[in-house]
């Protein structure tokens, strides 16, 4: 079976050298993948260049499906904090430099609460565990503070 795996390498490899290029001898041995050229990828700064704050979108759904952490119209508390992060930054004239954004799950599906990451160049990036409604103002507090430095 070794002996079978081995040899569609070798073919396989034969394949992709002959696709990459037509000067090098294609040698069926040869112990090291083929090199694959990277094609360009486009990439800009963008204006929150400085400032990030993740919101696990996930918290909320996962754990409080049907609950109270239920707002109005099926928004999760977890989006509610989004929005409500978003609204203030706009209020403080902060929004556009700074950016709040949804994440998919990071892992950590904290007991009643959601994960919020802040990234920023002063600090580097930090997450907290928070309640949607009772911490968020403390939450911004922090936010505002950081971004100001």
């Amino acid at each position: 079976m070794k002996k079978l795996l081995k040899r569609i390498l070798a073919l396989i490899r034969q394949i992709f050298q002959q696709f990459l290029s037509t000067d090098k001898p294609i040698s069926p041995a040869s112990d090291h993948p083929p090199e694959i050229p990277i094609p360009p990828i486009a990439t800009f700064v963008p204006q929150w260049e400085n400032g990030l704050v993740l919101v696990c979108s996930q918290c909320t759904v996962e754990q409080f499906s049907g609950s109270s952490y239920r707002i109005n119209r099926g928004i999760t508390a977890s989006e509610e904090l989004q929005n409500w992060l978003k609204s203030r930054l706009k209020f403080d004239g902060l929004w556009g430099k700074y950016r709040v954004v949804s994440t998919s799950c990071l892992g950590v599906c904290p007991q009643e609460r959601v994960v919020v990451v802040l990234r920023h160049d002063a600090i580097g990036q930090q997450c907290f565990i928070v309640s949607p409604q009772g911490d968020r103002e403390i939450l911004y507090s922090y936010i505002k503070q950081i971004f100001q430095l």
